[in-house]
């Protein structure tokens, strides 16, 4: 394998590529409906990145004298200025340029008559598992970009170590069709990749965020250990602190570290035999699961399912958490003394565990990764979607609203004192 000069500050054209189509503000066709003379075109002065392509005027027929400078010719070259996104801050009235978005690896597949961006798990942003390792030419140039992007992120270049460790990645992926991140490189890439997740409305502490390396066990015991101390840190005694912890990274995809819980703490769900649900819905399926592997149930509505562990593609095994670190708060409002009679309950650590960390070619299938909670996430998904526990009717009735009427809106106000319960029970146990 050749020494991949060719990867190395290489210029990063593609992600100006205007040949293809990738019209983020549907300038063409929004110029095809509507008059040409409202629809202008970025003007390469104001950008100071090229020159049109095509800089000749146009020729224009009609009586109206419109300057060709602000009119867009639909079947010309186009331009070579990057497209960007103009945000608009309307409180201020300031308007911000983006061009960052050109960089995303995922693209959703949005149309000019479709939004997609509120799907939970775009298939863009979604993978699957493999049969066999990545090969080597894919793997190359997308290593040696991650490599440039960490050494660029130093306020002073650092030419000699960042030529060398190409050099290093290069020989090793040569040698073993594969590489091994650093120490310093793993905790640069999960950062960068809690930063860059768009559906996290907590990224903005992305900087803070406490990295475990734990790519050296080998067992799912190991795993268990890690996960506990992982939980320990986290939860803090309440003063919630953000940290990911990263196991083993894919080979082959039969070798894979993984953590079968979607939540590192959740509550289990029973299907009972007259088909009601005991629990939370959401978790019937895998609390069927932990009973099949051997756990036994409790049959509450708070039951703290195991976590279902796989180490090297072994098969599974389970755990039961220790009591001492699952924090829970129980509900109460500051207004409603029969709120307590609810006896509701939600644990106090958001730990998000069937997510893959990429970073340059490599794929990490098992690294759980907490945050922290917003208020309405527990008061209205949790507790009031009507696939969850669907308490807002019972609350509802309790506070005597008239639950059979739409228009007494009677949800909405509800809704309010569940979250005003929610977060009124988290600062007491604070």
């Amino acid at each position: 394998m050749a020494y991949p000069w060719q990867f190395l500050f290489k210029a990063r054209s593609y992600w100006f590529d205007l040949t293809k189509e990738t019209d983020i503000n549907n300038n063409v066709g929004k110029a095809s409906q509507v008059p040409s003379s409202l629809v202008t075109q970025d003007d390469p002065k104001c950008h100071g990145l090229g020159k049109h392509r095509n800089e000749s005027p146009q020729s224009l027929t009609g009586t109206v004298k419109t300057s060709p400078e602000s009119l867009i010719k639909l079947d010309a070259p186009p331009s070579v200025c990057p497209r960007h996104v103009r945000i608009k801050n309307w409180g201020s009235g300031m308007t911000f340029q983006d061009t960052l978005h050109h960089k995303a690896k995922g693209y959703l597949a949005c149309k000019s008559k479709s939004c997609l961006g509120a799907i939970m798990n775009p298939k863009s942003l979604t993978r699957g598992p493999r049969d066999k390792p990545t090969p080597p030419d894919e793997l190359l140039p997308q290593a040696i970009e991650f490599v440039n992007h960490y050494y660029s992120s130093f306020k002073e270049a650092k030419i000699e170590e960042h030529l060398a460790r190409v050099e290093a990645v290069t020989k090793e992926i040569e040698t073993t069709g594969t590489y091994l991140l650093t120490a310093d490189e793993l905790i640069f890439a999960t950062k960068q990749a809690w930063r860059n997740a768009p559906r996290c409305i907590g990224r903005i502490q992305w900087s803070n965020l406490q990295v475990f390396d734990a790519r050296s066990c080998s067992t799912a015991k190991e795993m268990f250990e890690h996960i506990c101390r992982h939980l320990r840190y986290a939860t803090n005694n309440g003063n919630i602190r953000s940290a990911i912890t990263v196991f083993p990274q894919r080979s082959d995809g039969k070798h894979d570290f993984r953590v079968w819980n979607a939540q590192l703490i959740r509550y289990a769900g029973y299907q009972m035999p007259d088909g009601t649900i005991l629990g939370d819905p959401a978790s019937v399926e895998f609390t069927q699961l932990c009973i099949d592997l051997g756990w036994k149930p409790k049959y509450g509505r708070f039951d703290v399912v195991p976590l279902v562990l796989q180490a090297d593609g072994q098969d599974p095994e389970f755990f039961e958490i220790p009591p001492d670190l699952v924090l829970e708060v129980p509900m109460e409002h500051p207004k409603y003394e029969w709120f307590r009679e609810l006896q509701l309950k939600w644990y106090a650590l958001p730990a998000v565990a069937n997510m893959l960390l990429e970073v340059g070619g490599l794929e990490f299938p098992g690294c759980p990764f907490n945050g922290w909670y917003m208020g309405t996430e527990i008061g209205v998904r949790d507790f009031c979607d009507v696939q969850r526990y669907n308490i807002l009717e019972e609350v509802g009735r309790r506070m005597g609203l008239e639950t059979h009427k739409l228009a007494s809106l009677w949800k909405d106000r509800a809704v309010i004192e569940i979250n005003v319960a929610v977060l009124h029970s988290f600062q007491l146990t604070r």
